[in-house]
Formats: structure tokens, sequence, C-alpha cells
């Protein structure tokens, strides 16, 4: 007993001990053999005996023994088998659903004493609820990132089914209030007084400089997460607007113009609709540009954020207003939801890249601020829609209608200056419920909901001088020097060490990535576990020892360097050559 468990505590040991216990579990059959036996003590020698214990916890989950799943999770939260790639992603979805189960559980005993007013709810919302949203997506992401669930699948569909349940409760104490108090919320900050009330102000100060950074789809809870990464560095204050219905990229972007709370209008255009600014139309990127560039003229400028990140030339020096414009989580989601999640936090990676580019290009502010947010819906299999209300209404989104009706069962219909929409429409309607016009969708917005509507306003405060830095080495490892990998989910060792006195005590940050000789990412740290799902990175502490599963391109052959990054600077801590030894 104590030289198996030394073996497992041992480093350099862990690989003979993996590889020892398999050889010895296929030439003695132990899973046939004791394929009848239920009680398989707490140890998990063998391989199969992990395997048991997984399902066990499993079907606690199913059960809704939500006890028993956590003692066994946290019994095998250390087990030597999670140098297993597979197996750790694996229990990295049993907890995600754990956590989601018992957020769902928490915030619906809580949901009835925040029920009163629209204020209350949405106060719950930016208080705690958005946790659960914040649950939910790290489950989807780990079930989208996770190999063979087939035993699975009863679980997911449960506790999916329990998420939606309380969304939906949810949802109907919303609409219940935007029916009597409209919106957006009064005495909140409306997304389209962001740019006169944060932006323009620091413009008429002479030899101010700020960057405007536009996030499509960025909803609260990853304001949040970005909020954390940052603060270390800088003096970031996050703040909730509410953004203007339809919640469609086409209109929210309009409202983050200058003028648009008093001046943005959804007038008629043939068979559908644009927006305006006063008399000027807005409806395509261009012309939102044009807006700001007939504005501040020489002062402005705008680039994609990926090509600010990855240019090398600078901006013109008397440039005061740079908009920056990211659509790649919108896009990811739109098109491949259920295999994309995992890609929003190259998004926040490149958010953080180029608040440090604008430090050095002398920017002393940021705000980034989002259109609209969105709703996962991962039931959408279960052919949940919602009928349209009689009446003549034009189509805007998969949420929303515009044009004129009554209200159903189903449907809510609102006159338009009752829910800040001004011009060519009398009134707005959408489902009172979580379910689309359209069937199967995984992702949408473009309606009435918390997640849709509540989008973050982050205000950054460059500093002019970087905190001083506590020293540390990373060291990274690989099967004890292995130098092929021979499965898509490799495990690395990492290893923070410190003889800095005042770096004991915190926290640094590291990105992992595989790179090929070109520079290109070929993978990527799989988030869960002790990889920040919003971010992709890892937290350690000196003296601190973490394996993280590597995720490759399911396409990749050959060489690549495994590096351990600094997130906001990307100079690289340390780095290892290794190889793939599998076929495409």
């Amino acid at each position: 007993e104590d030289l198996c468990n030394r073996l497992r505590r041992d480093r350099e040991a862990q690989v003979d001990y993996l590889d020892r216990a398999q050889a010895i579990e296929d030439e003695l059959s132990l899973p046939s053999i004791c394929h009848d036996i239920e009680d398989l003590g707490v140890k998990d020698t063998f391989p199969f005996e992990e395997r048991s214990f997984l399902k066990r916890a499993v079907a606690a989950l199913k059960d809704d023994r939500l006890d028993d799943a956590r003692a066994i999770a946290e019994n095998h939260a250390d087990s030597v088998w999670v140098g297993k790639g597979e197996s750790q992603a694996q229990w990295g979805l049993v907890r995600a659903a754990l956590n989601l189960l018992e957020a769902c559980d928490d915030h619906l005993r809580e949901l009835g004493s925040h029920s009163r007013s629209q204020n209350s709810i949405i106060d719950y919302y930016l208080s705690s609820l958005r946790e659960v949203d914040r649950h939910q997506r790290e489950f989807e992401q780990a079930v989208g990132d996770s190999l063979d669930v087939e035993f699975m699948h009863e679980m997911i569909d449960s506790v999916q089914g329990r998420y939606r349940s309380l969304a939906e409760k949810v949802q109907l104490v919303f609409t219940k209030h935007l029916e009597t108090a409209g919106w957006p919320p009064t005495g909140r900050l409306a997304n389209a007084d962001v740019f006169d009330r944060l932006v323009a102000p620091v413009l008429v100060e002479s030899g101010r400089k700020i960057a405007f950074v536009l996030v499509d789809a960025l909803r609260y809870e990853l304001g949040l997460a970005l909020l954390q990464q940052l603060s270390d560095d800088e003096n970031v204050e996050l703040e909730a607007a509410f953004a203007q219905l339809p919640s469609i990229t086409l209109v929210g972007m309009a409202s983050l113009l200058p003028g648009a709370g008093s001046e943005l209008r959804l007038v008629r255009k043939d068979d559908g609709f644009t927006v305006k600014i006063g008399d000027t139309v807005v409806g395509n990127v261009r012309q939102r540009m044009d807006v700001l560039r007939q504005r501040y003229g020489d002062r402005f400028a705008e680039l994609q954020l990926n090509d600010f990140v990855r240019s090398k030339k600078e901006l013109a020096p008397g440039v005061d207003l740079l908009v920056l414009r990211s659509v790649d989580i919108d896009s990811h989601l739109e098109n491949n939801a259920d295999t994309t999640l995992s890609l929003i936090h190259d998004t926040l990676k490149r958010l953080r890249r180029a608040i440090n580019k604008l430090k050095d290009a002398g920017f002393q502010q940021v705000v980034v601020a989002a259109d609209h947010g969105f709703f996962l819906n991962a039931q959408a299999e279960a052919g949940d829609v919602c009928s349209k209300p009689a009446g003549n209404w034009l189509n805007v989104h998969d949420r929303s209608l515009l044009g004129d009706g009554a209200e159903d069962a189903h449907n809510y219909s609102l006159p338009a200056e009752k829910v800040g929409i001004k011009g060519d429409f009398a009134r707005l309607s959408g489902p009172r419920s979580m379910a689309p016009y359209r069937r199967g969708l995984l992702y949408f917005h473009g309606g009435a909901s918390l997640q849709e509507l509540i989008v973050p306003v982050l205000t950054v405060r460059l500093q002019t001088k970087q905190p001083e830095a506590a020293e540390a080495e990373v060291h990274l490892n690989y099967r004890n020097g292995a130098k092929r990998i021979t499965t898509r989910l490799p495990v690395v060792d990492i290893t923070l060490e410190s003889d800095d006195m005042f770096a004991q005590d915190r926290d640094f940050e590291i990105l992992l990535e595989a790179h090929d000789k070109k520079g290109e990412v070929v993978g990527e740290a799989k988030p869960g576990g002790p990889v920040n799902p919003a971010t992709g990175t890892i937290s350690l502490r000196p003296g601190q020892r973490v394996q993280v599963t590597l995720k490759m391109n399911p396409d990749y052959e050959g060489k690549f360097i495994v590096k351990a990054l600094n997130p906001t600077t990307f100079a690289a801590y340390c780095d290892i050559e290794l190889e793939t030894d599998y076929v495409v």
C-alpha cells in the first residue's frame, strides 16, 4: 500500500505506474473478471476501476444524488489517472455538471424573493444569478470537449433540463416586468448612452487618447471574466449596460454611436428595415465608422481587433479615438455553437493583448462595450419553438417582430416607444419564454431576456507604469522527458518555483499553447480543471504543480513546441519540443 501510494505521488514514477497498471489489467483481463463486483473500494489502482468510479458519479448525477456524486469526484480529484487527458476531460465534465446543478438549486430557492420588480430581478442577475449562466457555458464547453460521452447522455440531458427549467422560470418573471415597466430600465445606463457618457467626454480633454472596443455578443458574465483578467495589472471598472431592442447586431452596434440615445431610429426599407442616427443611415460597418470619421476627422481611426493585435505598424500620432471591432464570438456561435464555445477565450485573449499594446501606444483609457448578449439553447433538439402572434409583423430575428398586432398566450406585444424604439414601427413583439421562432437553434439573441439584454461596459484606465513583477520560474514536463505524443489529449506537467519571498502568496497566470514551426497555434490548454474556461489561462502559486491537458488540432501532425506564455505580453517563460506519433 505504501509503495503504491508513493509511486502515485512521485512525478517521475507516475508514468511507469500508469503503463504497468494498464499492462497488468490487460494481461489478467481484469475488467471482465471483475465485471460483477459493485464495490471496488476507494482506490483506483487500475484503469477499469477509475472507469467504474466515473460511471458511479455519472449515475449519481442522473439520479440527482449530488452529495454522492460530489464525494466520488472529490475522492478522485487527485487520482493518478488524471494523467490521461481523456480521463481528465471526463472528470472535468462531471465537476462542471455538479457546479451547474448546485447553482441551479441554490438560485431556484432564492428566485421568489427577487421577483417583485424589474429592478429586483436585474439586481439579482448582476449579483449572482449570472453565475448560473457561467456554469452552464462551462458545462456545455466540457460536453463539447469530452471524448466518448455515450454513457453520459442521460446525465447530460438531465443537467441541461434542470438549467432550462430555471432559465424558463427566470424568463417568465423578466417578461412579466418588461410588459409593465418597459425597457431600458430607468435610472440605469442604456447602451445607447455609452458613447456620449463614457467616450465623448474624454475626447474633449486635449491630448487624451481613448480606445473604444466593440465586441459582438460579449454578454455580462464574460465581461466579468475579462474584468478578473485585467484587474491585476490595470485599474478596471465594470458597469452593466442595457442593450437596445431588438437585440441584434444591426441595432446594437448603431446604438453605440454618438447621439444614439436621442436620435436612433428604425426605418422601413423595402421589405425590411435599416437604422438611422438622425437622418444618417448607419446600417453597415462603413456607415457607422463614417459617423465617427466625420465627427473626429484625423483624430479617428478604426481596425478589426485581430488586425490591431497582429500589426506591427504604428498608429498615426494624431489619433485620439481608436475603434477596435471584434465579431468572433457571435460569428463562431452562430455557425457552430456546439463545437466552438472553447474559442470564446480567444477573443478575451486578444482583448488583453490589445489593451497592453494600447498602453505602449500612449493611450490612457479603454472602453469595452457590446451590442447584445446571447443565450445558449442546448436543448434545441427537443423542438421547442414559439409560434408567431397574429398581425402585420416584420420578422427581425429569431426572437423579435416589428409591426402591429396583439399579444397572445405565448407572445408579448408592446408599444415601440415603451421599449425604447423610435421610428416607423408601432409595436415590438417577442416570445415570453426562452423559445425562438425558428426550430433547432443552439444559440440565439435578438429577443428580450436577461442574457440577451444585459451587457458589460468595462472602463480601463491604463497604468503608466507596470507593477513590478515578482520573479518565478515555470517548468514544463511531458511524461518524464518523452518527446512523442500518442494521443490528441496529452497531459503536460507545469511547475512554478520562486525564491522571491514576496511571490509566495501571489498567483501567476500562464497561457499554455502548442506552436508549429511557423508560429501558428496547433494546440491549446483544454478548458476545465486548472484551466479557466473563459480565459484559457492557468493560475499557479510558487511550489504548485498541475497537470494540464493539451487539446491538439485534430488535423495536425508533426513537430511542435509547447510554450508557457505570459498572457499579457506573450513572452515565453519556457518551452519543450514534442512530436506527434499518431496518424491523422
